[in-house]
């Protein structure tokens, strides 16, 4: 999908891509309709339309917005003195911050709406597969190895951590002992990170 160029349109998309992070956790990603979706943006479904023509493209342009911070995140990531410390150190935020934000139950809803429909599952695919590429940036610099052996022999290693974080992400906030929790999804994390550099040393 492609949204307006000028400054003034694409922050009005990011505005009501807030509002609609915001419908989909009161009411679900099947729940919410486009009716539902355009009055929490407080707009016309019209407009709304012309915005976003179908879930598909609301889930294209979300996972767009995401991969951006993301972008952003792994530069910084990649411009620090030791880019695997920098990377376990933004995890550390990061978990947290999706718990408070539910952001882990919209990506629960649209991982669950990715089963049923392709074009919502490709690109979520192509969300996890360009974070893989960002972390096998990170253990590349890490190992010295080049970036190509780097992600063959670590992609998987990435993935769960991807999972991990999806999935700690869709815990509720009032879990009993939540601080325990993260601190044993860190601890899988951290044990994940070091099997790369253990195995890229034994190489």
């Amino acid at each position: 999908m492609q949204l307006a160029a000028s400054p003034t349109a694409d922050q009005r998309s990011a505005e009501i891509l807030g509002s609609v992070r915001q419908a989909f956790a009161e009411k679900g990603f099947d729940g919410a309709s486009m009716q539902d979706l355009a009055r929490s943006a407080g707009i016309s479904v019209g407009s709304f339309y012309r915005y976003f023509p179908s879930k598909a493209a609301i889930v294209e342009a979300l996972i767009a917005y995401d991969l951006a911070q993301m972008e952003q995140d792994f530069a910084e990531i990649m411009h620090s003195p030791r880019p695997m410390g920098a990377l376990r150190a933004k995890l550390r935020v990061i978990i947290p911050e999706h718990q408070c934000n539910q952001d882990g139950q919209l990506w629960a809803e649209i991982t669950a709406a990715a089963l049923r429909k392709p074009e919502i599952g490709a690109a979520a695919c192509r969300m996890e597969h360009e974070i893989v590429g960002y972390m096998a940036q990170v253990f590349a610099a890490e190992t010295g190895l080049p970036l190509a052996e780097a992600h063959r022999r670590f992609a998987n290693h990435a993935t769960f951590i991807v999972m991990l974080v999806k999935s700690s992400a869709a815990i509720n906030r009032e879990t009993p002992d939540l601080d325990h929790l993260n601190a044993l999804i860190f601890r899988t994390i951290d044990q994940t990170l070091d099997d790369v550099v253990s195995a890229a040393l034994k190489a």
